[in-house]
């Protein structure tokens, strides 16, 4: 059995991580290009309902795709009750999200997921475990989830986690800026916060579900990039209304638009929401379809998820065995 073509899967497996794609430089604010940022919101949700319907895989062809879902993931824990001994076990799952003989049965190489995301606390003890695995750490910052700490001290956040060695910072934008149309600001605080980021890749996190329009979520999208953003990412995970696929198609034709005409490829990454196998499909081919195979790849798409993983390795065992097995046999550590 080899689920693993590349043919199949329609792009190639990650056995090792990837390096981040270039940075991106940004440019100066073009308020032009902002307000010329529309969306159609009957279009864009009809365009969204259609695309699991019409892109379904099945038996080695989707085990091949679950498999390129894996090495996309930023495994995530971001709970107050955090200790190092927690993180500790979710990177080594991280470094061997499936079990072993689920791997041999499907003639596959080692594989890791795309990254460890926590709270700054936790970037030392994530970062050791990770050593010599050629994984990063993410870490929240910046005010997450709110973004309303002083913002002296959310710039302070961000340089001491890049020097706890985060090697990519998830921060959250103040939303305010979005929904009183103050765009100069939020180009300006994204640029401080690229600044402060150093040679850490920056991740901006847009909580979509408080930006009020989709026409604010293309706004805001194209804002971040000028200001020099690496990715884009719809949510904290703790809004009521986190990743969906009609913010993801807004989010995804900004960044189609920022590649045509700057050559610069910014990544994606939905978060908060996505627990099912089914739904990283329905997401794999969102992405194919509008930015294609050069996004999936670890440095231009990721999913901000814990529970993702559990459910996808379930159904690796059924595609293996035939039978699904109880969660507990998929732990996250």
């Amino acid at each position: 059995m080899q689920p693993t073509s590349e043919k199949k899967a329609g792009t190639r497996l990650a056995g090792l991580p990837q390096a981040i794609a270039a940075r991106n430089p940004g440019l100066p604010l073009d308020m032009d290009w902002v307000m010329s940022a529309q969306a159609n919101t009957s279009a864009i949700e009809r365009r969204a309902n259609t695309i699991g319907a019409r892109r379904s895989v099945k038996k080695e062809h989707q085990a091949a795709w679950l498999l390129k879902a894996v090495t996309l993931i930023d495994l995530t824990t971001l709970a107050g009750d955090d200790t190092p001994g927690r993180v500790r076990r979710l990177c080594a799952k991280a470094r061997h999200p499936v079990r072993q003989d689920l791997l041999d049965a499907m003639n596959m190489r080692p594989i890791t997921t795309g990254a460890v995301c926590v709270y700054h606390e936790m970037v030392a003890p994530a970062v050791e475990a990770l050593q010599g695995s050629g994984l990063g750490v993410a870490a929240v910052s910046a005010g997450f989830p709110a973004g309303l700490s002083p913002y002296r001290l959310r710039l302070e956040e961000i340089r001491e986690s890049v020097a706890a060695g985060a090697r990519e910072i998830d921060i959250v934008i103040s939303r305010r800026h979005v929904l009183t149309g103050n765009w100069q600001a939020l180009y300006d605080e994204v640029r401080a916060f690229r600044a402060a980021c150093g040679e850490a890749h920056l991740k901006t996190i847009l909580a979509t579900g408080e930006l009020g329009s989709l026409r604010n979520v293309a706004r805001a999208s194209l804002v971040c990039m000028m200001a020099g953003a690496e990715f884009i990412k719809t949510s904290t995970g703790k809004e009521s209304v986190n990743a969906t696929l009609p913010v993801s198609l807004v989010m995804m034709r900004a960044i189609r638009d920022y590649h045509e005409r700057t050559g610069v490829r910014v990544g994606y990454k939905p978060a908060g929401g996505i627990s099912k196998a089914k739904d990283a499909l329905t997401y794999l081919a969102l992405v194919k379809e509008e930015l294609g195979d050069d996004w999936l790849t670890p440095h231009l798409f990721r999913f901000g998820a814990s529970s993702l993983l559990g459910d996808i390795e379930r159904q690796l065992e059924h595609h293996v065995t035939g039978h699904y097995s109880a969660s507990y046999r998929h732990a996250m550590g």
